[in-house]
C-alpha cells in the first residue's frame, strides 16, 4: 500500500484519484498532494522556521510554553510517556494584541506577518482538502450542510525541528524523562486532518493495516495530508486515523510544519449518520474535553496512557 499523490486541482473530478484517496484513507491514512498553491507561503516559511530554531537555547526559552499556555517554544514534551528528539514552536490564528495567547519573536519583526500568512494559506486548503476526503467518502455531490467542517479558530501550526542530538543539558537530562527510541514515538492526530510540510531529509513513517511500518517519502514542493481522531470517530472508524511516527535524525536535522485542522471549539464528535449507516461505536464526547486532555498528556507525565479514542468507544465493541 503505497502512499498515493494527488493533485488538489483536478481530484474532485477524477474517479481514479478519488478511489486512491478512499483507499489510502480506510488503510493508513495518508496522501500526498501537489497544486496546492502554496509555494511562495511554504518558501517563506521555512525561512523563518529555520531562522528561528538557530537561535541560541536562552534565546527561544524567552518563548517557552507553560501549562497555561501551551503556545510558544518547548523542548521537552512527551509522546507516549516517552520524551521526543524535537524542539517545537506552537502558535493559533493570529488575533488582536489583547486577545493573542501567541508568543511571538521580539526581535524578527517578520516572524509574524510570514506565520499569518502561511496559516490562512494552509486554512484555505484545508477547507479544499476535506472537501476532496468526503467526495472520495461519498463518492457523490459534497454540498451537504450536514457534514461538519474544520473551524480556523481552534487550529494550530507547529514548527518542528528534529536535531541530531538531545536538545536539552547533560543536566537537564538527567532531571528529566530520558528520550524515547523515536525522535517522535508513534501517535495519531486529534483533529480532523493535518497538512504536513516537510524538508527532504525523510523519516516519516505510517503504520499500514495491511502490510505495517511504511515510509511517507518527501517530494519536492508536495504537502503531506494525514487523517485524525475526529474525521475516524465521525466516519465511524470506516476512515483511519493516520498512526505515525518519525525516526532518530543520525546525520542530518529535520524540519516540519504541520497545521492541525481541527474541529469548531463546540463540536461534539460522535458517528454521524450521513457518514455511516452502521451501529455507532463511539459515545458522544466534546472536542473539547477530548483536546484539553491531549495538550496535558504531552506536556508532562500522567499516570495513565496518552488519553485515545478508544476511551469513548462503547464497552461492547
Amino acid at each position: 500500500m503505497e502512499i498515493p499523490v494527488i493533485d488538489l486541482s483536478s481530484a474532485k473530478q477524477d474517479a481514479n484519484q478519488l478511489e486512491l484517496v478512499d483507499m489510502a484513507c480506510r488503510d493508513h491514512g495518508f496522501f500526498l498532494l501537489t497544486n496546492h498553491g502554496m509555494r511562495e507561503e511554504i518558501e517563506a516559511m521555512w525561512e523563518v522556521s529555520s531562522s528561528f530554531f538557530s537561535q541560541t537555547i536562552e534565546e527561544k526559552r524567552k518563548l517557552y510554553r507553560t501549562e497555561s499556555n501551551p503556545l510558544g517554544y518547548f523542548d521537552k514534551e512527551l509522546t507516549k510517556k516517552k520524551r521526543d528528539r524535537k524542539e517545537v514552536f506552537d502558535f493559533m490564528q493570529p488575533r488582536a494584541a489583547s486577545n493573542d495567547f501567541n508568543q511571538w519573536p521580539l526581535k524578527d519583526k517578520n516572524f509574524r506577518i510570514v506565520s499569518e500568512n502561511f496559516f490562512n494559506a494552509a486554512s484555505e486548503t484545508a477547507e479544499e482538502t476535506l472537501e476532496l476526503v468526503y467526495k472520495a467518502y461519498l463518492s457523490t455531490s459534497l454540498f451537504n450542510l450536514q457534514l461538519p467542517r474544520g473551524d480556523k479558530r481552534t487550529s494550530t501550526v507547529r514548527f518542528n525541528f528534529y536535531p541530531e542530538v538531545d536538545p536539552l543539558t547533560e543536566k537537564e537530562q538527567s532531571e528529566e524523562l530520558p528520550l524515547g527510541e523515536l525522535a517522535l514515538n508513534h501517535h495519531t492526530d486529534p483533529g480532523i486532518l493535518t497538512l504536513l510540510f516537510q524538508d527532504m531529509v525523510g523519516g516519516l513513517q505510517a503504520l499500514s493495516k495491511s502490510i505495517g511500518w511504511i515510509d511517507v517519502p518527501p517530494k519536492e514542493g508536495a504537502i503531506v495530508v494525514n487523517l485524525g481522531d475526529s474525521l475516524q470517530v465521525w466516519t465511524n472508524d470506516n476512515y483511519r486515523a493516520a498512526v505515525h511516527r518519525v525516526l532518530l535524525m543520525d546525520e542530518f536535522p529535520r524540519y516540519s510544519t504541520p497545521y492541525f485542522f481541527n474541529p469548531a471549539r463546540d463540536a461534539v464528535l460522535e458517528p454521524l449518520s450521513a457518514l455511516s449507516n452502521d451501529p455507532p461505536i463511539y459515545r458522544p464526547f466534546t472536542w473539547q474535553e477530548y483536546i484539553r486532555g491531549r495538550v496535558d498528556d504531552n506536556f508532562a507525565e500522567l499516570d495513565e496512557d496518552d488519553i485515545q479514542i478508544s476511551k469513548y468507544r462503547f464497552k461492547s465493541i
